[in-house]
């Protein structure tokens, strides 16, 4: 496993979804898409299919858990799409750092 963390891309989910139909343990799951165990429980966790109307076919669907996974992303960026905050946020931590030492020593 890479040291270096790469976002789970399409083709791994597609491989994942096969996986999870054959019913490999998370483990082997883990090992042979090169991905920490928690990494795909979480995946599987936070990516299903659910339909109230149809239960039958709920379950872990690679391209359903892209799309869920890119909305999640498109709505998380909350910085960019507000820039006032951003700058808000920004100046306040500045202001944090620049404090002088002597009023945050407690004594």
């Amino acid at each position: 496993m890479s040291r270096c963390y790469t976002q789970i891309t399409l083709a791994d989910r597609r491989r994942l979804h096969h996986l999870v139909a054959a019913k490999v343990p998370i483990d082997q799951m883990a090992r042979q898409l090169g991905r920490h165990r928690s990494t795909i429980y979480r995946e599987i966790k936070r990516n299903p299919f659910r339909d109230r109307e149809l239960p039958d076919y709920d379950g872990y669907y690679s391209t359903v858990a892209d799309d869920i996974s890119k909305e999640r992303r498109r709505r998380l960026r909350k910085l960019r799409r507000h820039p006032n905050l951003r700058t808000e946020i920004i100046n306040q931590l500045e202001a944090r750092w620049r404090l002088p030492d002597a009023c945050c020593r407690r004594g």
